[in-house]
């Protein structure tokens, strides 16, 4: 991923209202690793139900970025659950619904998508995790391709509104 700056991001969304983008943190961009992610994702440290998903778009030409709420109730403990972002198998504990807002007037109307997706919006972190001779850099890049085009795809829902 091409890093961001802070008017990249907060000029990204497509589906958050002014008050959202007025109030909404960044993570610590000087901190990122931007050649290991696919995606920049972050939860509210004072809204917690509320996180952030930024991307390129697909020719890379501009970020895209839509806000997320997550579900009230967690999965059950103790069952296995699929980020549907990056197709992590993991305890359900550590995945979470999330809707978001259609953009324009259909999210103003309650229109609204969901997915499950980790908890913390980490996938890009997640498919890295295992040690380098279980996960070689071609499988990384196969797994990250597929990663943002989910991703992607998901967005670009977001963004219909007919």
């Amino acid at each position: 991923m091409r890093p961001l700056t802070e008017e990249d991001i907060r000029g990204a969304f497509v589906n958050a209202t002014e008050d959202q983008l007025s109030r909404m943190p960044l993570p610590g961009l000087h901190e990122t690793i931007w050649e290991d992610r696919e995606f920049l994702g972050w939860r509210d440290s004072q809204a917690s139900q509320l996180g952030y998903l930024v991307h390129w778009d697909d020719s890379g030409e501009r970020p895209i970025g839509i806000v997320v709420r997550a579900a009230s109730g967690a999965m059950r403990a103790g069952i296995a659950a699929m980020c549907s972002f990056c197709h992590s198998p993991q305890p359900a504990t550590q995945v979470r619904l999330f809707s978001t807002p259609r953009a324009g007037e259909a999210g103003r109307n309650g229109d609204t998508l969901g997915t499950y997706i980790c908890e913390d919006l980490a996938c890009s972190l997640l498919i890295r995790r295992q040690p380098p001779h279980l996960n070689p850099p071609q499988l990384i890049a196969r797994r990250g391709a597929e990663l943002l085009q989910r991703v992607q795809s998901f967005t670009g829902n977001v963004m219909r509104t007919a």
